[in-house]
């Protein structure tokens, strides 16, 4: 399948060098607006293209692609998903989906009116530890009542999150929101949230933020994060504690998801038992995305990311932030719906 890849930072870059390794992939061009940018990062890595350029409508007429990646900053997703599905081709994108629930809605229109997929690439799903996480939790813990998660990094990133309003839980949240559908399998119903930026922030919008999310089955989760937060940082999926009717699980980072499973109820505590998961191996991060999404496009199921049910996702992102502008809990469906 020849691809076409939109974007020539570093991102574009790891994501060039994962279409280059996938056995089915073959990079047919890359684009950046900058001129010269994407054959400066194909020299860099090692890779040559047919076509280089700086506009997408010419690069998808000259390249033919069966589809195209967006790597672009979030403001510009919105453009390259409805030219490329205006054009009949099939995206996997970067997250978030858009810089808006309103240019969402459109992509996923857009999705429906030209019959092809698109899908956000959540790579953070395909990580060996939160499925052992998510087994742990359904096989030994039970339906979830509980479930809270920490993010705490102090991340000196330069450039476009350092001029954000909302870097944290729009750049980043997603991920650990969209982890959370994916732990629980169940729809987000109302959140409260309080975004804010402390003292010594050396960033322009709020880049910490609390928020208590319900979802439909009367599970609350509870996030809190921050991205100025130096030292004893958390990894970047976070730590996770999950508790059910019949224990509690624990994953924190990099080390493997374990649990205190009930062996004994009653006393003033039950006794418990602590057991490990086993990860499995799969394939992780943005080449789990990109395998996903190949074998869709060759007739297999449809993929993780898959707009409309990635929407939820950004809904929460959007619902937090409305919260917090409100100081009231929002409706997750008010802002499906708009």
């Amino acid at each position: 399948m020849r691809a076409l890849l939109i974007g020539a930072g570093g991102m574009g870059q790891g994501w060039a060098s994962n279409l280059n390794d996938h056995p089915e992939v073959e990079l047919a061009g890359w684009v950046d607006v900058r001129p010269g940018a994407a054959a400066e990062a194909a020299q860099k890595k090692g890779l040559s293209f047919e076509y280089y350029g700086t506009d997408l409508a010419e690069a998808i007429d000259r390249c033919g692609p069966d589809f195209v990646v967006d790597v672009t900053p979030p403001e510009v997703h919105h453009r390259v998903t409805l030219t490329a599905l205006g054009k009949g081709i099939p995206v996997i994108g970067e997250k978030p989906m858009a810089n808006s629930m309103a240019e969402a809605r459109e992509m996923v229109k857009a999705s429906e009116d030209s019959g092809k997929l698109y899908m956000v690439s959540q790579s953070r799903r395909y990580i060996g530890q939160i499925v052992a996480f998510r087994n742990l939790i359904n096989e030994r813990i039970g339906r979830l009542g509980i479930l809270n998660a920490d993010f705490f990094i102090g991340a000196h990133f330069g450039g476009f999150r350092d001029e954000m309003p909302s870097p944290l839980v729009l750049d980043m949240a997603i991920h650990t929101f969209d982890e959370a559908r994916f732990l629980t399998g169940t729809k987000p119903v109302s959140v409260y949230a309080d975004e804010f930026n402390p003292a010594w922030s050396w960033y322009k919008g709020d880049v910490s933020a609390n928020a208590i999310f319900e979802f439909e089955d009367g599970l609350r989760f509870a996030y809190r994060g921050s991205w100025c937060a130096e030292g004893l940082h958390t990894s970047w999926d976070g730590d996770w504690r999950a508790v059910g009717p019949n224990g509690t699980a624990i994953w924190q980072g990099n080390q493997t998801p374990s649990a205190a499973v009930v062996t004994k109820p009653g006393g003033f505590h039950s006794e418990t038992e602590v057991i490990t998961a086993e990860v499995p191996e799969i394939k992780e991060g943005i080449s789990g995305s990109l395998a996903e999404f190949v074998i869709a496009l060759n007739g297999g199921p449809t993929p993780q990311g898959e707009c409309h049910d990635n929407i939820f996702s950004l809904a929460m992102v959007f619902a937090a932030i409305e919260s917090n502008r409100r100081g009231e809990k929002v409706q997750i469906e008010e802002i499906l719906l708009g």
